[in-house]
């Protein structure tokens, strides 16, 4: 068996190249089911279309403690039109960093969950069963991953109530104070199609009013005003723990978040940490695609705006669209493009215990939960009713923008994060199951 490390095995994760679309998720998937088969493992792949597998393995636990889900995605994001210091799909390790397509989102913590398990299971660390999926497609929506698995196979995930996924246990410093992020709920994909409507005529007249110049009244006001904000039960407990691991004006400033009238000033003052935490508070509408007219010498009588919507836990597309008549000040309708609705509560089962392995690991960090602003495929396993916790440990530099490498030119890790990936991770599979 070829032994390996975390970095090693980022390394070869990020030389395929799994740019999605189209995907090509296939000799990923193999090649780890060849290393884990060289360990005695029995990997399956089980794929929609057999060019994009999913693989699943199942490591036999001591029946201690219920079975676990852990899972990743090993499809990436495009890199075309962006400036890279490093090849993108050549794993380089250069100044503490493995850099590469991946690295964060989310083949890192994929190279991190296969170190940490393998060794787990090898170790006899497993009070129960972990199922170890990697899917394809995450970055598309999963239809060809996660929620292929959840409708064609549940019966993989039979008796699981608890998964650990992406993105959440990464550090970031706020008022001087390290803190630990845990996912615990994400937003809800709620994309939208306006069409706003005009009388058509010659290109040649002037014409005012027409669906064009709604479409741009339109584009001003999405541009200069936000949605209500809303105060949901998990940004709350969030914001509460971060206070209470502050004090003095920091403190107050972070409860302040929390009163309505306030939020949106008190994190402007934060300036891009408040950016950051801003969408945890209001349902959002992004402008992303606009289309209609056909001719350059016809003013069209419609067009139409297209909306990446994010939706807070608890709340509706009808809502979002009723927010957004409010903001908009001339008519259009209204169509739902896709609805991923996700948990209606969080289990917060296994949180205590994230929370804690956590800070044995960093006793100068500190847990707290997190609303994900962007979705994962906890929302596809949610379905067979399994909570999805975010734990891909991670303690990053400061200055390291976690956020805004993501999806970026030069995206990479640091070789210590992922370490201490493996150590936390283990120190969870040693915990787990203890009364």
């Amino acid at each position: 068996m070829e032994t390996l490390t975390v970095t090693e095995l980022l390394q070869r994760l990020i030389r395929f190249d799994t740019t999605n679309p189209p995907g090509r998720e296939l000799e990923a998937m193999r090649w780890v089911q060849g290393w884990l088969e060289a360990q005695g493992h029995v990997p399956e792949l089980l794929a929609r279309d057999p060019e994009r597998p999913n693989l699943i393995v199942r490591f036999k636990g001591r029946g201690e403690a219920p079975p676990l889900l852990v899972y990743g995605h090993l499809d990436v994001v495009t890199t075309g039109g962006q400036d890279w210091s490093m090849p993108p799909f050549e794993g380089v390790v250069k100044n503490g960093f493995v850099w590469g397509r991946g690295a964060l989102d989310m083949k890192g913590a994929v190279a991190m969950y296969l170190k940490a398990v393998t060794e787990a299971h090898a170790a006899g660390e497993l009070a129960g069963d972990v199922v170890l999926a990697l899917v394809s497609d995450e970055e598309a929506g999963g239809d060809y991953g996660a929620a292929w698995l959840v409708d064609a196979h549940p019966e993989r995930f039979e008796g699981i109530r608890h998964a650990l996924g992406e993105f959440g246990g990464f550090s970031i410093d706020i008022a001087g104070k390290r803190f630990y992020p845990v996912m615990v709920a994400e937003k809800q994909i709620s994309w939208l199609e306006l069409t706003f409507s005009g009388p058509a005529g010659h290109g040649s007249l002037i014409h005012r009013g027409g669906a064009m110049a709604k479409l741009g009244q339109a584009l001003v006001a999405l541009d200069k005003k936000l949605t209500p904000v809303h105060v949901t039960p998990v940004v709350e407990r969030m914001f509460r723990e971060i206070a209470a691991g502050l004090s003095g004006a920091a403190r107050a400033g972070v409860l302040a978040a929390l009163k309505p009238a306030l939020t949106d000033r008190v994190l402007a003052s934060l300036g891009e940490g408040g950016k950051a935490f801003q969408p945890l508070f209001h349902n959002t509408a992004s402008p992303t695609i606009v289309s209609g007219g056909d001719k350059i010498n016809v003013a069209p009588s419609e067009v139409r705006l297209q909306l990446d919507g994010r939706l807070l836990p608890g709340f509706t597309p009808d809502d979002l669209v009723a927010e957004l008549k409010e903001l908009i000040p001339v008519p259009f309708e209204a169509r739902v493009v896709r609805h991923d609705p996700g948990p209606k509560e969080v289990n917060w089962t296994l949180y205590p215990l994230l929370k804690q392995t956590l800070e044995e690991a960093d006793p100068e960090g500190r847990a707290v939960p997190l609303l994900l602003s962007g979705v994962t495929d906890g929302r596809h396993f949610a379905r067979l009713g399994i909570q999805t916790y975010g734990f891909t440990p991670m303690k990053l530099p400061s200055d390291l923008k976690f956020s805004g490498l993501i999806h970026a030119a030069d995206e990479r890790i640091p070789v210590e994060a992922l370490e201490f990936g493996v150590d936390v991770l283990r120190r969870f599979f040693r915990n787990y199951g203890r009364s």
